[in-house]
């Protein structure tokens, strides 16, 4: 069995290196491609929306964090009173 695997692993190994081109590198590319649309006719309009689209959000009621006490003029006036 590890013959029979290890036989198949080599043969995926070595079979790309078949599949390469004998060529020898005679592919050569462009540094910049250049497009040329100096015979076509372009027309069109320029469209623009109507209005603007603004999309915000509603302002959120918060409760308020600071709890106000209605103890504390007679515990300030309490505290004086112990001095």
């Amino acid at each position: 069995m590890k013959k029979i695997l290890g036989l198949l692993t080599l043969l995926a190994v070595a079979s790309p290196a078949l599949a390469q081109d004998k060529g020898g590198g005679n592919v050569t590319y462009k540094k910049q491609t250049e497009y040329s649309f100096e015979d076509d006719t372009i027309e069109g309009d320029l469209t623009k929306p109507d209005g603007e689209y603004v999309e915000a959000r509603k302002k959120v009621q918060h409760s308020n964090l600071i709890k106000i006490r209605t103890e504390f003029k007679a515990k300030v006036l309490q505290s004086v009173g112990e001095l």
